[in-house]
């Protein structure tokens, strides 16, 4: 991306050669694989999964408290939807924490905003543990989102610090596979927290793992934005960032894909409660392990994606999980309408949506935030901050019809399905003028 006039005379910096995308100096991205010649090395270890264990916030607290979901909706004295409320304020806080601290990392630097949210982090999970009524663990909860939102923010920015190409797109596949855990373990965590020692108790467990997070940050990752390569010009140079990432057609294509893969994620996140338990008749352990085999084909998926982006590119895998996705949608969508809801053909139908984004997630961040390097943490931000909005909609959506249907969660993924195959066109079309303006 080109300097913005208003910039100062400043070290350029550098950008991101996307050997596995084929990326041309106009920002177009083909999805051909190519050559390593341009690649960077990966990303240590120790960092790697630090950034996987900052990211994992939002699924560690959304899905650990997922199983208590009936039994807080009883003892707060409020409605399943009232519930629900609760992980839109978090979701909502996750959105609008990445658009403050996303620009305002590209002139302030990573390490120091990652420190300050993560403890904040840690301050909001002792309120949600203490939380005397609904309306108290609904504001603590945003404020966790809010401050959660560092971890993850920064932690794509970071990724695309240190690494490009064929590198960038295996460490955003396999910071999946590791947040992927999160879903495996957290509902059985949470569930046996919750059968043992009530439901407060899995936000004390929240809370301990913010503090791990904070430890985490503050031994081993360390500044990645040098003050030379940081953005000057205060308040009009971030709204200035933030525009002209939105102006760039690529991004904003991929963006959408990003997304919208995860409207169809969050249904399933915030319906399958009441679909598994109350219409088919899970039990609370059985309604957890039947979400962690979901998580576990997160997992696979992302780490297949992330040893085969260097042979197929990413577009290839993109397209492959949108239409398994489509038709997992659809399958749910079909057995609503028909009345025939029955256990194994809604989970096999919710298995190819996970599987699905396992192909999609990693991939569609690499290609959108690889269109504009010259801002990271903007477009990390916006690529945040739409998903974790979307998903505030989300939540509340699909339980507006009770808790005896699944037809708006059907719905929802279907919609969203229908976005991502849209976000793929514009890619395209934007990759095609790009190639004619070579």
């Amino acid at each position: 991306m080109p300097p913005h006039p208003s910039d100062p005379v400043a070290p350029a910096r550098p950008t991101t050669d996307l050997s596995v995308t084929d990326r041309t100096p106009t920002g177009r991205t083909s999805g051909a694989p190519a050559g390593g010649d341009h690649d960077s090395p990966g990303l240590p270890g120790r960092l790697l999964l630090t950034l996987a264990l900052l990211t994992s916030v939002a699924p560690f607290a959304t899905d650990m408290y997922l199983p208590a979901f009936p039994t807080m909706a009883a003892e707060l004295g409020t409605s399943a939807s009232g519930i629900q409320l609760t992980l839109t304020a978090f979701l909502v806080g996750l959105g609008l924490g990445q658009l403050v601290v996303g620009p305002l990392s590209d002139q302030r630097g990573r390490r120091g905003l990652l420190l300050l949210g993560t403890a904040v982090t840690v301050l909001a999970g002792v309120v949600c543990a203490l939380a005397p009524s609904i309306g108290v663990l609904t504001a603590g909860r945003f404020v966790q989102g809010l401050a959660g939102a560092s971890g993850i923010v920064l932690a794509r920015a970071v990724v695309t610090d240190v690494s490009r190409g064929a590198a960038a797109a295996r460490a955003f596949s396999l910071l999946m596979v590791v947040q992927g855990v999160a879903p495996v373990v957290a509902p059985l965590v949470g569930s046996v927290l919750f059968t043992s020692l009530g439901w407060r108790s899995v936000f004390w467990a929240l809370t301990a793992l913010a503090l791990l997070m904070l430890v985490g940050a503050a031994l081993v990752v360390h500044e990645t934005l040098p003050p030379e390569q940081r953005s000057t010009g205060g308040g009009a140079r971030l709204r200035a960032d933030v525009a002209r990432v939105l102006r760039t057609p690529g991004y904003v294509a991929h963006l959408l894909v990003f997304v919208f893969s995860f409207g169809s994620f969050f249904a399933y996140i915030s319906a399958s409660p009441f679909v598994l338990q109350t219409m088919l008749g899970l039990s609370t352990t059985q309604y957890s392990i039947a979400f962690a085999v979901n998580a576990v084909g997160i997992i696979v998926a992302s780490a297949t994606a992330g040893r085969l982006v260097g042979r197929t590119g990413p577009l290839v895998l993109v397209r492959t999980g949108a239409a398994a996705m489509g038709l997992g949608g659809l399958v749910l969508l079909v057995l609503a309408l028909t009345g025939a809801v029955s256990l194994w053909p809604v989970l096999g139908a919710l298995l190819l949506v996970v599987v699905g984004l396992g192909l999609v997630a990693g991939n569609a961040t690499m290609l959108a935030m690889a269109q504009v390097p010259g801002a990271s943490g903007s477009a990390s931000a916006l690529l945040g901050a739409a998903q974790f909005l979307l998903a505030a909609l989300v939540s509340p959506l699909v339980g507006v019809a009770g808790e005896s249907t699944m037809t708006p969660m059907a719905v929802v993924m279907v919609a969203s399905s229908a976005v991502v195959g849209l976000g793929l066109l514009l890619a395209r079309r934007a990759d095609r003028a790009a190639q004619a303006r070579d």
